[in-house]
């Protein structure tokens, strides 16, 4: 009798995790074709199209609509925090001939600056952040902690590019409305999360729900480091989704020299505008800067 010896299957290379339970990519993949990668202008279509089935509502004065609360599924990664090649980030500075709570930057030079309260898909966040440095524009963004828990790493790419990073509170509740225990809360949430992800509290606050903030907000906010509250002259309307063409109609009608401008991510209108708005800004002798930039 001839037996038939069958070769050992080989061993499989097993798929390397995060903590989170996601592939780390550290496992070697074939190169892609290079006819399926999509090109800038696709993937900026593609975060359009990411953004429009998950729109996010606005901090509108009225606060009937809030944007919808991320819940953290794991802590951040370890290889999300500072890490020792990390340059800390800026930190809240204060800017003496500004009052506490700013609402515009000096009317005599011909600045701007863009400023997203940071939630919603990151993907549309990053494609709003590479149409800005292309058009060799730098933005604030004011993040919402429970965003930076789900998505750590935006934090570094918002620095990386030379932009902003600020408080926009923990949760985006209606802070105006809190008492001054859980205010200090829903601030310093924020504030302790961008400490770990960047070395420091952020370089701004801006309160939620709400355009300004109240006295005992402003306070609070003074007390865990924020000098100024930042606010803002001209609201876009993004979170409303009144279309591209209007959002940019919106921006263009009321900018001016030292114009702080209120934007948000997540928001399908605001991906498509901001190219048109950069453009104008540009015709009309308008730079894009950060805030701290347009003081300065």
């Amino acid at each position: 009798m001839v037996r038939v010896i069958t070769p050992a299957r080989p061993p499989q290379p097993s798929l390397d995790r995060s903590p989170d339970g996601s592939p780390d990519g550290s496992v070697a993949r074939a190169a892609p074709d290079p006819r399926t990668v999509p090109d800038r202008r696709a993937a900026l279509r593609s975060g359009v199209a990411l953004a429009a089935g998950t729109l996010a509502a606005g901090c509108s004065t009225t606060g009937v609509v809030a944007h919808p609360v991320a819940v953290s599924r794991t802590a951040a990664s370890p290889s999300a925090h500072l890490s020792a090649k990390s340059a800390a980030a800026p930190a809240p500075r204060r800017f003496p001939q500004q009052p506490a709570e700013i609402i515009h930057g000096p009317r005599d030079r011909p600045r701007v600056a863009l400023t997203f309260h940071g939630q919603g898909d990151p993907a549309v966040a990053k494609a709003l952040l590479g149409e800005a440095e292309k058009a060799g524009a730098r933005v604030t963004v004011l993040a919402v902690g429970s965003w930076l828990d789900e998505h750590p790493d935006i934090a570094r790419r918002i620095l990386d590019g030379g932009h902003d990073l600020g408080n926009h509170t923990l949760r985006h509740l209606a802070i105006n409305a809190m008492s001054e225990a859980d205010a200090e809360a829903e601030i310093r949430g924020c504030a302790d999360r961008l400490r770990r992800l960047t070395g420091s509290i952020g370089t701004w606050f801006r309160p939620s729900r709400t355009p300004t903030a109240s006295a005992l907000v402003a306070g609070v906010a003074r007390r865990v480091g924020y000098p100024h509250v930042l606010s803002y002259d001209v609201d876009s309307l993004d979170y409303t989704s009144p279309g591209a063409p209007a959002v940019t109609r919106q921006v263009i009608g009321g900018v001016r020299e030292g114009s702080v401008v209120s934007l948000h991510f997540g928001y399908a209108d605001t991906v498509a505008a901001l190219p048109a708005v950069l453009e104008e800004l540009g015709r009309r002798g308008l730079r894009a800067v950060t805030t701290t930039e347009l003081l300065s």
